[in-house]
C-alpha cells in the first residue's frame, strides 16, 4: 500500500482503500487505461496482503458525468467490477458511490 495516491480508511469495521485520480492529461482514455492498470494491480495486492479492504477507484464528478458516461467505459466497469467513488474538486466532498 505504498501507492503515492493510495489511501485508506476505516469506518464502523469497514476498511476501503482509494486510488484518487483526477484526470488532468490531455487523453481521458489514456488516462483510463492508466487508473485501469493500477487499480487491477492494487486489487490484486489487497487480496494478497490486505484481504479486509475494499478497493475505490476516485474520480471527479466533471469527467464522471461525461467521460464515464460512455457505453463503452461502463461496459468496462461492469466486467471488471470497479467501485467507483465520485467526487467534488471544489467542495471537496464525494458526491456517488457505485459498487
Amino acid at each position: 500500500m505504498a501507492a503515492k495516491r493510495l489511501f485508506t480508511a476505516e469506518k464502523q469495521g469497514e476498511k476501503i482503500a482509494v486510488e484518487v485520480k483526477s484526470f488532468i492529461g490531455h487523453s481521458n482514455q489514456a488516462e483510463f487505461h492508466t487508473a485501469l492498470g493500477q487499480y487491477l494491480e492494487y486489487e490484486l495486492a489487497l487480496e494478497e496482503e490486505y484481504p479486509d479492504f475494499t478497493l475505490y477507484l476516485a474520480v471527479p464528478v466533471d469527467v464522471y458525468k461525461t467521460f464515464f458516461s460512455l457505453q463503452f467505459i461502463q461496459q468496462v466497469l461492469q466486467r471488471y467490477h470497479i467501485r467507483l467513488l465520485v467526487y467534488n474538486v471544489n467542495q471537496e466532498v464525494i458526491r456517488a458511490v457505485r459498487q
